[in-house]
C-alpha cells in the first residue's frame, strides 16, 4: 500500500463523499475512485458501501482507517525528523477545519512575502486533537481553536468569533434568532472519541456532558445533522449548505482563534509566524 493511497482513503472515510473528498485533495474525482477500487483490490474486501447521495465504512474499512492514520502520521514524524536532520529552512503548521478562513489565506499570503526561502509544509487535522499534532512533535505551530489544555504550550489569541448550534434547516429552532443552551438540553449532541482534550469537549459540548454520535471531522458533524437531527456548535461566519442553519447561542463564550507554539520553542520561523499571524488577523 502506498502513503498516498492511504492519504486518499483516510480523506474519503472523513468525508464519507468522494465529491468532497477529491476538492479537498485538490483532484478529480475519477482518479480518486480509481484508486480507492485499487486499494480494496489489494486488500482484498470493499472499504466503502456506496449510495447515490455518499458512502458508509464497512467494517474492513473501519478497520483500515485506524491503522491508516497511525502509518500516515509515523511517516510525518520520519518526514519532520529527516528534514530537521539535513538542516532545510522549514516549517510545518497544523491547521484545524479553517482552511477557508480568511485570514489563513491573508497569513499565508503575508508569510510567503516574508519567508520566501522557507518550505512550509500544511498538516490539516481533523477534531479530536485541538493542538494538531503539536504535542506530538508532528508540527512546529498550530493555527487552531482554543480553549483546551494550555500546559507547556504559548498561546497567541488572533481573533474572537461568536458561536451557534448547527441545526437542520428544518428543525423547528432553526426559525430562532437566537437560542440559550439550557434549550437544548434534551438534544443529541455530537461527541468526540475518548481520550480527546476535556477542556476542548466540554466547550464544544456547551459546559455539560453530552449523549450523541461520535465525531472525527467537520463534515462527520454535518452528516450527524442532517441524518440523526443531532445539534452541535459551530463559529459563526462559515459558509454551510442550505440543509443547514447556524442559530447564534447567547449564553456561549466566543470561540477563539489562537496560534500556539511548545513553550520555550525558540525557532525564529517560529516566532516570526507569531507575529505575522497578529497582523494578518487584525483585518
Amino acid at each position: 500500500m502506498e502513503l498516498r493511497t492511504l492519504s486518499y482513503f483516510v480523506a474519503v472515510a472523513e468525508e464519507l463523499h468522494f465529491g468532497r473528498a477529491a476538492t479537498r485533495l485538490h483532484m478529480s474525482q475519477p482518479p480518486l475512485s480509481r484508486a480507492i477500487k485499487q486499494l480494496e483490490a489489494e486488500v482484498g474486501a470493499l472499504l466503502f458501501a456506496r449510495s447515490p447521495t455518499g458512502v458508509t465504512l464497512t467494517p474492513v474499512g473501519a478497520v483500515l482507517l485506524g491503522e491508516a492514520r497511525a502509518l500516515l502520521d509515523h511517516a510525518d514524524r520520519v518526514r519532520l525528523r529527516v528534514r530537521a536532520a539535513a538542516g532545510v529552512a522549514t516549517i510545518t503548521v497544523g491547521i484545524l477545519g479553517d482552511g477557508g478562513d480568511p485570514g489563513v489565506a491573508r497569513l499565508a499570503a503575508a508569510y510567503r512575502r516574508s519567508h520566501p526561502g522557507v518550505d512550509v509544509r500544511i498538516r490539516d487535522t481533523d477534531l479530536t486533537d485541538p493542538t494538531c499534532g503539536l504535542r506530538a512533535g508532528l508540527v512546529d505551530v498550530a493555527l487552531t481553536r482554543a480553549p483546551f489544555d494550555e500546559t507547556a504550550l504559548t498561546v497567541r489569541a488572533l481573533r474572537s468569533d461568536p458561536v451557534g448550534v448547527v441545526l437542520r434547516a428544518d428543525d423547528p429552532l432553526a426559525r430562532r434568532d437566537g437560542l440559550r443552551l439550557a434549550e437544548l438540553r434534551d438534544r443529541r449532541w455530537f461527541t468526540f472519541p475518548q481520550g480527546t482534550d476535556p477542556v476542548w469537549q466540554s466547550y464544544w459540548n456547551g459546559g455539560s456532558p453530552r449523549e450523541g454520535p461520535v465525531v472525527r471531522a467537520v463534515q462527520e458533524c454535518l452528516q450527524a445533522v442532517l441524518w440523526s437531527g443531532t445539534v452541535g456548535l459551530a463559529p459563526l461566519g462559515h459558509d454551510l449548505p442550505a440543509e443547514f442553519t447556524v442559530v447564534p447561542l447567547i449564553d456561549m463564550a466566543p470561540s477563539q482563534v489562537v496560534a500556539v507554539c511548545n513553550a520555550g520553542d525558540t525557532n525564529p520561523l517560529i516566532r516570526s509566524f507569531f507575529e505575522t499571524a497578529t497582523v494578518a488577523y487584525r483585518h
